[in-house]
């Protein structure tokens, strides 16, 4: 993989940024925490060098000052609202992230109903955490939020919701997704501590938009491509603009937000704590691309991955014609060219002219590799193992896999009474590890597996759930078609 960022730059600037925020607010820092905290592979995807888990060193890095603070809506805990990127609810995510903060020693003490209301589905969700040792903090709904200044900065307002008792210097507000209420939740806590005469503040942790990149840069763009659900659009932040004479990206929802939270955060401090959306943030990514070529790059190629999976997800209904709409001007407006992901061109060229499935997978500009559908592999499985044996230099004539392991792969699934008997990508992986323990050249083979990581896959098809977590596992990214894309 070209690299584009610098990773172990990155982890020290924001570290240390953050830290300077803090001791401008007197040693206590409620930090919103957007987008993703573990595994982060849209933000590796479009800056080649960021590792997916960067965000949870850099807090690492400051543990011994970090408190987690989880939120989540009353209404998405009755309702079971769904996590589709890893198909759990949002209630179910709490558990997974509290059991991702003990294990990494990241301490947490308290969880934040937000719009609190009493449910059967509430009630047992409290329980379950009283079992884990964690303390359920309720806040209730405000009438009129966010509008109404004076209400919600009173004893009416934010003086009904309890109060989060927190430890450390910096507490970073996360939620399953979004709409849990994490905004709501922190202005809360600053009312309450500044009640209790305790000196706190408040910043933005979002890595996308990256405001010191011109709104139609690449990898800003490949963030409204991300969000065609929220409908996020870069924009000039003005109050930044006037504020400082420097231009900075931001999108549309914290513009349209920053007046009232301004003036939210001006009731609360009586003075003026930030000018701009922009000023909220704490952002160093921008300062860590090294190569901006290579980032340019790679963001376009996610919004074309973008564009191929909100295509097949229209055509199986899971989305709107809209989100396909959307990304189609982002493309046409900015001049991106979908050859730019070679492997898709490859993929058709090949199958057209054989009528056959196949997938392709782009090594790099000048080498694409093709595997076609056959009774033994499916063309993903066919064309990981050519890959391999690319990189291990093995003639692509030679079998890496064992005779015996394909066959009693199949056998079984015979047995259990699969339509297809051709093995799936992981079940050759299975097979692969299998032979690699008598041969050499499996073994060679095998040892190649890292080096797909960061590749883009095209498959002329719809592949099954497990290649696509297969894929996933392994850090190779998927386009794919139903028939007929345009």
């Amino acid at each position: 993989m070209v690299i584009g960022f610098d990773n172990d730059k990155y982890i020290n600037l924001q570290s240390n940024e953050i830290k300077k925020r803090i001791n401008k607010f007197g040693n206590k820092l409620y930090m919103e925490f957007g987008g993703k905290l573990f595994n982060d592979f849209h933000a590796s995807r479009v800056l080649p060098g960021f590792k997916h888990d960067s965000k949870l060193k850099m807090l690492l890095k400051i543990k011994e000052d970090i408190e987690m603070l989880l939120v989540i809506s009353a209404q998405d805990i009755k309702n079971r609202k769904l996590r589709s990127d890893i198909n759990i609810t949002y209630e179910e995510d709490v558990f997974r992230l509290i059991k991702k903060f003990r294990k990494y020693e990241l301490e947490i003490h308290n969880v934040i109903i937000t719009q609190f209301e009493t449910s059967p589905e509430v009630t047992t969700f409290i329980h379950k955490l009283e079992k884990l040792n964690i303390k359920v903090i309720k806040q209730y709904r405000i009438k009129n939020y966010p509008q109404d200044v004076d209400l919600i900065v009173s004893e009416q307002g934010f003086g009904k919701n309890e109060y989060a008792i927190t430890r450390k210097n910096l507490i970073v507000v996360t939620a399953p997704g979004p709409g849990s209420g994490k905004l709501s939740a922190i202005l809360s806590q600053l009312y309450h501590d500044n009640k209790n005469q305790i000196k706190s503040g408040y910043a933005k942790f979002e890595t996308f938009p990256i405001w010191n990149l011109p709104i139609n840069h690449p990898v800003n763009l490949a963030y409204e491509a991300a969000t065609v659900d929220l409908n996020d659009v870069n924009m000039i932040d003005e109050f930044h603009l006037k504020a400082y004479k420097i231009k900075a990206t931001n999108y549309n929802r914290d513009l349209e937000a920053f007046p009232i939270l301004n003036k939210l955060l001006n009731t609360i401090y009586k003075s003026s704590l930030y000018k701009s959306p922009t000023d909220m943030g704490v952002n160093m990514a921008g300062f860590c691309i090294t190569d901006d070529n290579v980032v340019s790059i790679a963001a376009k190629k996610e919004i074309i991955r973008r564009y191929y999976q909100t295509i097949v997800n229209y055509q199986q209904d899971k989305t709107p014609k809209s989100y396909v709409n959307r990304l189609s001007r982002i493309i046409k407006n900015n001049n991106i060219n979908s050859n730019i992901v070679k492997s898709i061109r490859a993929a058709n060229e090949f199958s057209f002219k054989n009528n056959k499935i196949c997938s392709a997978i782009e090594i790099n500009a000048e080498k694409i590799i093709i595997g076609k559908e056959s009774n033994l592999l499916n063309s993903n499985s066919a064309t990981i193992l050519n890959a391999l044996k690319y990189f291990a230099n093995i003639e692509q004539n030679i079998d890496v896999l064992d005779p015996e392991a394909i066959s009693l792969a199949q056998d079984l699934k015979r047995e259990l009474h699969y339509n297809d008997l051709s093995l799936d990508l992981k079940e050759t992986l299975f097979a692969l590890s299998i032979s690699a323990k008598t041969s050499s050249i499996a073994k060679k083979a095998f040892d190649q597996i890292n080096k797909l990581s960061g590749l883009y896959l095209h498959r002329t098809t719809i592949s099954s759930e497990s290649d696509k977590e297969t894929l996933k596992s392994m850090d190779i990214h998927l386009t794919e078609q139903t028939t007929n894309i345009k």
